[in-house]
């Protein structure tokens, strides 16, 4: 951000620099939950009303798929990979249409499971304990999400430029200029800067080491059921049995993976975070275990057959950042002046994106936080 003067006005430039692509890690690849139980409490519940307000005024129920969602916990257990519920016609891949039978509710009702979550198997469901009431728990598509958001700033007279920053100057007075690799030329750009604000989630350490930010991979994929399906959003317990893999004998285990149904007729799933490949260079060069994420498939089928028998449609993953710490995110001054920092926000990235950007903004112009009470996160407490 620039700022230039003269006697008559102030011009305030904002300028986003991008590595390699909008929304190309978490922020397009995450689930998207928005919840007012989510954390940190200090910014969830401006960020939650944020997030409404927004969509009610840019249309983002129809431009990043916004909308309020059921959210429980499930317990359940997981059938055989080879327990498939298939067509026995003439070309044996067709999936059964058979729809819920009165003896299928009465199980579901008996459990205490909502009878429009019609969509996991009966038998396999032991337990389902609502997480939030209504209104406390909604959705978006992360990568719709970041993308329109971005547009609507470039509307609004933001520049976007492309490349990965290479050096923040500064002086005794603070920021003075960010260089940047061009994406397209490799020629290496300075621009001036009054304020810089770095949100660059696990890669912040790149552009500034000091910060005390690490990364996590995470697994999902993306897929369209064999049925529409009821809106909800989900936290399995789910426990597979010794013969899950009939090929590959195992002991009995339990995985947890959530399971997030889309107005788009789609449904993401996401497994555990692991640290097996260290944090690539960028976004563009994140490696995708398909492993994994067959496993992801697998084991939400195991309680779903229009989820096992659906068609994958995405098969990615994507680095969360974490405060090494503990804690976060990191949101405000670093003690140098004019540079901010942005990020640590775990998988919470999407939710409290618009209350981070807001109380950024408060700090740049106002030179404080006014939205929230938000001490126990500033950067300079960890740096």
């Amino acid at each position: 951000m620039a700022a230039s003067s003269d006697r008559r006005e102030i011009v305030i430039v904002v300028t986003l620099i991008e590595a390699t692509e909008l929304a190309g890690g978490a922020s397009g690849k995450a689930g998207g939950l928005l919840a007012l139980w989510a954390y940190p409490s200090n910014i969830v519940p401006l960020s939650y009303k944020l997030h409404a307000e927004l969509a009610k005024e840019h249309g983002g129920i129809d431009r990043w798929g916004y909308r309020e969602v059921n959210c429980g916990q499930i317990s359940a257990q997981g059938r055989p990979v080879s327990d498939k519920e298939v067509d026995r016609g003439e070309t044996g891949s067709s999936v059964s249409l058979q729809k819920r039978t009165a003896a299928a509710i009465a199980q579901l009702k008996k459990a205490g499971i909502p009878q429009d979550l019609d969509w996991l198997v009966p038998g396999s469901l032991k337990e389902y304990d609502s997480m939030s009431g209504p209104g406390e728990t909604a959705q978006v598509h992360p990568y719709y999400f970041t993308t329109s958001i971005a547009k609507l700033a470039e509307e609004k007279g933001a520049n976007i430029i492309f490349g990965p920053v290479t050096d923040i100057a500064r002086s005794a007075n603070g920021v003075q200029s960010v260089t940047y690799a061009d994406k397209e030329t490799g020629e290496s750009r300075t621009i001036p800067a009054t304020d810089v604000v770095i949100a660059a989630g696990p890669w912040t350490k790149s552009v500034f080491p000091q910060a005390p930010i690490s990364a996590t991979r995470a697994h999902s994929v993306v897929i369209k059921p064999t049925r529409p399906v009821s809106a909800y959003t989900l936290f399995t317990t789910i426990q597979l049995p010794a013969d899950f893999y009939p090929s590959k004998k195992a002991r009995p285990s339990v995985v947890t993976p959530e399971i997030y149904a889309r107005p788009d007729d789609t449904v993401y799933c996401c497994g555990e975070g692991d640290h097996i490949v260290p944090l690539p260079k960028t976004t563009a060069d994140v490696q995708v275990d398909q492993q994994r994420c067959q496993n992801i498939v697998d084991q939400v089928g195991s309680v779903s057959d229009e989820l096992r028998n659906g068609e994958v449609r995405a098969c990615q993953a994507c680095y969360l950042p974490n405060v090494s710490a503990g804690g976060g995110p990191l949101i405000g001054h670093t003690g140098i002046k004019g540079l901010y920092l942005a990020a640590g926000h775990t998988c919470w990235g999407i939710q409290n994106a618009p209350g981070t950007g807001k109380l950024i903004s408060e700090f740049v112009f106002d030179g404080k936080a006014k939205s929230a009470n938000i001490g126990s996160l500033d950067p300079r407490n960890f740096l």
